[in-house]
């Protein structure tokens, strides 16, 4: 397992669609290993492969419950409606507030293959798995956001 480098907001694979996994095998599990520990180091709740510069669909997340490895995750269904500040590993100290979803249904593969199916009503997994998966088309939460927090709101925050 190591740590990757996480791509920031200026480079152009933030903006491309990833392609599906179709080997389910050794280097897809280091990916998810090495993803689920840059995502640690960074004390993120959620990684996605482009994220590390790996046009693939995956994605880890992490909202303090263990990670969630997420391979060609589609979301299914999605109710409710929160604004709330989020932030991107990829934006360094940047936060807006965006509207998304507070109860997700979503489909994606295990690192195995095997098709699973999980329907979250806690609103910051919602949020997280939204979030992950835009980036999977290439859309960015600056793209959704309302209005960018200020230094100060931000401090109010903390």
């Amino acid at each position: 397992m190591a740590i990757r480098t996480i791509v920031l907001e200026d480079d152009p694979v933030l903006r491309k669609k990833s392609r599906p996994v179709e080997k389910f095998d050794q280097r897809l599990w280091e990916l998810l290993d090495d993803m689920a520990d840059t995502m640690h180091k960074a004390q993120g709740v959620g990684l996605a492969a482009p994220q590390v510069g790996v046009l693939r669909r995956v994605v880890v997340v992490d909202i303090g419950e263990g990670v969630m490895e997420l391979v060609n995750p589609e979301i299914l269904e999605t109710s409710g409606a929160e604004e709330d500040s989020e932030g991107c590993l990829s934006f360094p100290g940047q936060y807006g507030l965006v509207t998304r979803p507070t109860q997700v249904k979503i489909k994606y593969q295990d690192r195995h293959g095997q098709w699973q199916l999980r329907q979250s009503t806690c609103p910051l997994m919602a949020r997280a798995f939204c979030h992950e998966t835009d980036h999977l088309n290439g859309v960015l939460f600056v793209d959704k956001v309302s209005r960018m927090l200020s230094p100060e709101e931000l401090e109010e925050m903390a």
